[in-house]
């Protein structure tokens, strides 16, 4: 089979991706509307009243109560005051947590670079109005106006209308899509600038997911697809183990572009003992418009789509992804409201005052003071008097025919007033019950009213965790491809904000085993990427303080009452209390509660070096030095008694032992005198005793 050209595979590409995109669109569409309108119904003026409830009320008085768009604020604002954080730990569960907080330093340092914190407000707001949100990670050039600067960094960026622009491939059924293999993002942009980069006439890429309705002005724009693609490739990589038994993995790419490394593995005591054949994930990525692919942007760092979802809430239902955030179920109620408010209004304004009805001879020649009275506010009003044929006033006829009459308002009205108020209340979560608390309610209530209105909020947080917990994986996957180059200086951020410098793949020495390694390698790094969800509101810092001064108030130890007064001083909220905090955080680091940071450690030992010891302090070694010092004398006088008594032991057992022996010596040989003469009297031989034998008698 010939092979393709470059033209006609990115023709083949651009039309199995048209397939592709109508497949998604055909089966989520409805849904990811409905996301849209959501959105537009508690953030645009007048959007409440889209569809056939405007067209009733059309030329008629139309207000609009907006109670949806303040619990929409209120969740955003627990989130804005309780952020999410990414974290990192190793995958093994080995204790590498050095590497971990470089790891975790670094992508705060691309956080605070690349201005994330406007890309997850603007996904969360998104996910929490209408269902869905997201954002994107890029590989871009560390400083791209200096061109001696190759290094590369890793960009957060935020994705506008996500619900109406990002769609991933149907068989993605993971809610952080990290199972899916196709992905499309829509961008707009103006002819000009399409022109401009693409140098012909612009094809809009379709994008069925939109509405207008009360959108008079719109920009002229055209919609370009940004098309990633996971392609899976087999890769041979051979396996050699040295000398030490240690194994060294080499790509059989790698041995092939170098046709000298195998000769050198060889000489430097490597075999290969192995091959496998691994599979790998890359990510393609191309720029589609409606007619051709633009641009073939190649292979794009990282193994992952780079592209991550936030949802409010999500179900999978016959086999269609649906999402919504905290609107949808209240947009009945609130339409109920508007309208029956501005029914209200209505009828107030337009029958306020007792309008009189007079024939068309009464006003003649005074109708346009009687229309504008409400306005100029004369101080009377002028009224024809009626005449007979004979032309003599007719008595009476000076005055109104009759007046109108306010109608009355229905039972009905009111009863679905009360009704609809009710509702947004318990759908929204009754906001104002945290607003409007009552001075005199104790500690307790006050936490269990904000705990009840957390719970509304706690979902759409968790969901947040989970795509900051995406974020994190894609990052370190699109970091270890960046950042290849050897002793590299790149910023870290600390959780306490602080700006420090961590030097990357920098060769170092084992002071153990005094063998090469290399310090802070990114490529060896595996970590798990978790994230941490902060207090739900302030009132969990108040109900801990609470805790620990209630627990402080019965302790009997003096040092843990300390303690916990310090622990609660740390959560106390309120404005100027950093220092403070700060203060008896410094106070539980010096007491050994909380394990200290470098730069504590480094001003702890600063301190310990500088500040001379106290007069008392002094005294107290002094006398405690002087206490041991008669304490060993008074040891080495026992131990010279105690020897002095074993020596003279030692020479009454000698001396005793002399005397046995000369004892037994003089035994010994009365013994052998004695038989000396025994054998002698058998013999016949007569023998005279020995003088020792006699004096032995």
């Amino acid at each position: 089979m010939a092979q393709l050209s470059k033209a006609e595979k990115h023709k083949q590409i651009h039309e199995e991706a048209l397939e592709e995109f109508e497949r998604i669109q055909q089966a989520i569409r409805n849904e990811r509307l409905q996301c849209l309108q959501d959105r537009r119904f508690y953030s645009i003026a007048g959007a409440q009243w889209e569809g056939p409830l405007g067209e009733q009320f059309e030329n008629r008085v139309r207000f609009e109560f907006n109670k949806v768009h303040l619990a929409v604020i209120r969740i955003i604002s627990e989130y804005r005051n309780n952020r999410v954080t990414a974290t990192f730990i190793p995958k093994d569960g080995t204790s590498n947590a050095d590497m971990a907080d470089v790891c975790a330093g670094l992508y705060r340092a691309d956080e605070r670079d690349s201005g994330a914190q406007e890309a997850y407000d603007n996904a969360f707001e998104e996910a929490v109005g209408g269902g869905f949100g997201a954002w994107r990670l890029r590989a871009c050039y560390e400083d791209e106006d200096d061109d001696e600067n190759e290094h590369q960094t890793v960009r957060i960026e935020p994705i506008f209308d996500a619900d109406s622009s990002v769609f991933w491939d149907l068989d993605a059924k993971r809610q952080d899509k990290a199972d899916a293999t196709r992905c499309f993002v829509i961008t707009s942009m103006t002819h000009a600038a399409f022109r401009e980069q693409f140098g012909h006439d612009p094809a809009t890429w379709n994008k069925a997911v939109q509405q207008r309705m009360f959108d008079w002005l719109t920009p002229d724009v055209v919609y370009v697809a940004e098309y990633y693609r996971v392609e899976e490739t087999s890769e041979l990589v051979h396996i050699f183990k040295g000398l030490d038994d240690s194994e060294l993995r080499v790509p059989d790419a790698e041995l092939k572009e170098d046709e000298t490394k195998l000769a050198t593995l060889q000489a430097t005591g490597y075999r290969e003992v192995r091959q496998k054949r691994v599979k790998r994930k890359r990510v393609h990525k191309y720029i589609l418009s409606g007619n051709r692919v633009e641009e073939d942007e190649g292979y794009i760092a990282g193994k992952h789509i780079p592209i991550v979802p936030v949802y409010g809430k999500r179900w999978f239902i016959d086999n269609v992804e649906r999402c919504m955030g905290h609107v949808r179920l209240a947009k009945d109620a609130q339409r109920l409201q508007n309208s029956l408010l501005s029914w209200l209004t209505e009828i107030a304004a337009r029958f306020d005052t007792e309008k009189p009805i007079v024939t068309p001879e009464q006003i003649l020649g005074h109708a346009t003071m009687w229309a504008r009275d409400n306005v100029d506010r004369y101080p009377y009003l002028l009224l024809n008097q009626l005449r007979d044929a004979e032309g003599n006033p007719i008595p009476g006829s000076a005055a109104p025919v009759s007046y109108t009459k306010a109608p009355s308002i229905p039972p009905a009205m009111a009863a679905l007033i009360q009704i609809a108020s009710q509702a947004l209340d318990d759908l929204l979560g009754a906001q104002q019950a945290g607003e409007q608390i009552q001075p005199n309610l104790s500690g307790k209530a006050v936490e269990l009213i904000q705990n009840r209105l957390d719970m509304q909020s706690f979902i759409y947080m968790d969901n947040l965790a989970i795509a900051v917990k995406r974020s994190g994986e894609i990052w370190l996957s699109m970091k270890k491809d960046v950042t290849p180059e050897q002793e590299r200086r790149m910023k870290t951020v600390s959780t306490d904000g602080e700006v420090d410098t961590v030097v990357l793949n920098q060769p170092s020495i084992d002071p153990e085993t005094s063998e090469a390694i290399t310090k802070n390698d990114m490529d060896d790094v595996n970590f798990d990427c978790w994230s941490d969800v902060g207090p739900s509101s302030s009132s969990r810092r108040s109900a801990t303080v609470r805790a620990l001064t209630g627990m402080a108030s019965i302790t009997t130890d003096d040092q843990d009452r300390t303690v916990l007064t310090a622990a609660a001083m740390m959560n106390m909220e309120g404005e100027g209390l950093q220092e403070l905090r700060d203060y008896y955080r410094g106070k539980l680091v010096r007491m050994g509660v909380i394990k200290p940071t470098e730069e504590e450690k480094q001003e702890m030992a600063a301190e310990q070096q500088n500040t001379p010891p106290d007069p008392q302090s002094q005294y107290l070694l002094a006398a405690a030095e002087q206490a041991q010092a008669d304490a060993a004398l008074g040891r080495a006088k026992t131990v010279n008694q105690i020897t002095d008594a074993q020596l003279k032991r030692a020479q009454t057992a000698k001396t005793y032992a002399e005397t046995m022996g000369a004892h037994n010596d003089q035994q010994i040989a009365s013994a052998q005198a004695l038989h000396d003469m025994l054998m002698a009297s058998r013999q016949g031989q007569v023998m005279p005793p020995p003088s020792s034998f006699v004096q032995g008698m």
